[in-house]
């Protein structure tokens, strides 16, 4: 990496067609492992950076603030967003930090230019605002953007209804703030249970929220992860990618706890009524019962 690439960065997975990444520059943003975090950098660390821009209102905003933080004075940042997720918004958040836009649009993207001022306004305030914290509401460290963030998951509470005590060892896959974890290692006879997330910022704060010797906390995706010989998996499975709703994403999910489970090994999960699970459940597991079902939700145990 050659000096002037390490003062470039590059946040978010980019449409390749709306923008060119400089070759060797920093990559950030909470859902790709090994990335790096732009809350670490120091002021004006960069000297340009290229953005997409998250959907949700205040971890959008606390990504723009530390953007501009970490730009210097007169550097170049450029922000994009679908326009329904956010880009409609830009111009006016940007603009509100004391910042000249110029914006474009393409692919159905809202792009937005900024020669950074020297001056911001309200920058500490979005930071402040999309910042690390713990929650009274749930008594739990959190920020915004992560999954179910600012309140109680109802099929998560679902679940936490029915996991019977387990023993050996098991996984949490998709374990966000470690809710499902702390109930888990209430047993005395879990030897060890690996937490894994794909968002970095649910990884810290499942770090602060489970200070147990017995729990892993990963940074990584679970559809590529090496996981075997588990005694028990539980999980609740996600069922969007980028705000879209996949459900190839929790299929796959199962797919890896049944390749991750020892043979007489379980899987407990929740999963939304109109997800076709059972399917994927049936020819992976030898015995698959409903342990609970709502309007909403299901509960499955899978035994391997």
């Amino acid at each position: 990496m050659n000096s002037s690439s390490s003062r470039h960065g590059v946040y978010g997975t980019l449409p390749l067609a709306l923008a060119t990444v400089t070759s060797g520059a920093r990559i950030f943003g909470p859902f790709l492992p090994g990335a790096e975090d732009l809350a670490d950098l120091e002021d004006g660390a960069l000297s340009q950076l290229v953005m997409l821009a998250p959907a949700g209102v205040l971890e959008r905003r606390y990504a723009l603030a530390q953007g501009l933080r970490v730009v210097e004075p007169s550097g170049q940042f450029t922000v994009m967003a679908l326009k329904d997720k956010g880009g409609s918004r830009l111009r006016k958040e940007l603009e509100a930090f004391g910042c000249p836009v110029i914006e474009t649009s393409k692919a159905h993207h809202r792009i937005c230019g900024v020669t950074r001022p020297a001056s911001l306004v309200g920058i500490s305030e979005a930071v402040a605002a999309g910042a690390p914290r713990r929650s009274d509401t749930l008594g739990l460290f959190t920020q915004p953007g992560i999954f179910s963030w600012d309140r109680p998951d109802p099929g998560t509470a679902l679940l936490l209804d029915h996991l019977p005590a387990f023993s050996g060892k098991g996984a949490d896959l998709g374990a966000g703030l470690g809710v499902l974890a702390l109930a888990v290692l209430k047993s005395p006879k879990v030897t060890g249970l690996t937490l894994i997330d794909l968002d970095y910022r649910a990884v810290r704060a499942a770090q602060r929220n489970v200070p147990d010797g017995r729990a892993e906390i990963l940074w990584a995706d679970v559809r590529v992860a090496e996981l075997k010989d588990l005694d028990f998996v539980v999980m609740n499975p996600p069922f969007h990618d980028g705000g879209a709703e996949d459900r190839s994403l929790g299929q796959t999910f199962i797919r890896k706890a049944a390749e991750a489970l020892r043979k007489g090994g379980t899987c407990w999960l929740v999963a939304n009524r109109h997800l076709p699970y059972e399917a994927v459940l049936a020819p992976l597991f030898a015995k698959v019962t409903l342990q609970a079902e709502t309007g909403a939700f299901k509960v499955y145990e899978a035994r391997k």
